[in-house]
């Protein structure tokens, strides 16, 4: 009975141990913005689509973060950088979205469906759309119809 118990706490501890790490190691003490990829729109499309995304405020909501989005094949060679489409503060719209720098708040990538900076179409197939705010990736598929 006396080993029972001792095999508890030791349950215990470790399941409890890495939890109470985590919540003392991000106490006010991560810069890292909370970003958010929203799916495309439309999805699938053919041949221009729209890509949300939300850069979520810390402390200083007038903080900028350098901000790259990119399309990828499934092979994740490099296809494409969409353009941001409006234009918000110094950035102005339908600039490439590579190393851009941008404050908190709500953006739309735009992507006419083309290869790189030609008038190629893309071939119909699944494509992937990554975001890297300061070196945060986070990575979403869409689907191109013909």
């Amino acid at each position: 009975m006396r080993y029972r118990w001792a095999a508890l706490a030791v349950v215990l501890t470790l399941t409890l141990t890495p939890q109470l790490g985590k919540a003392q190691g991000t106490l006010g003490t991560s810069k890292r913005p909370a970003v958010t990829l929203g799916q495309n729109f439309p999805n699938p499309f053919n041949p221009e689509t729209r890509i949300p995304f939300e850069i979520g405020c810390t402390n200083d909501p007038s903080q900028q973060f350098k901000v790259s989005v990119s399309i990828l094949n499934v092979l994740a060679q490099f296809v494409a950088v969409p353009v941001l489409q409006g234009g918000t503060g110094s950035v102005a719209g339908g600039q490439p979205l590579q190393n851009v720098l941008l404050t908190c708040g709500q953006y739309t990538a735009y992507w006419n469906g083309n290869y790189r900076n030609t008038s190629n179409e893309v071939a119909s197939g699944i494509y992937m759309y990554v975001i890297e705010v300061d070196g945060q990736k986070t990575v979403k598929k869409m689907l191109v119809t013909k």
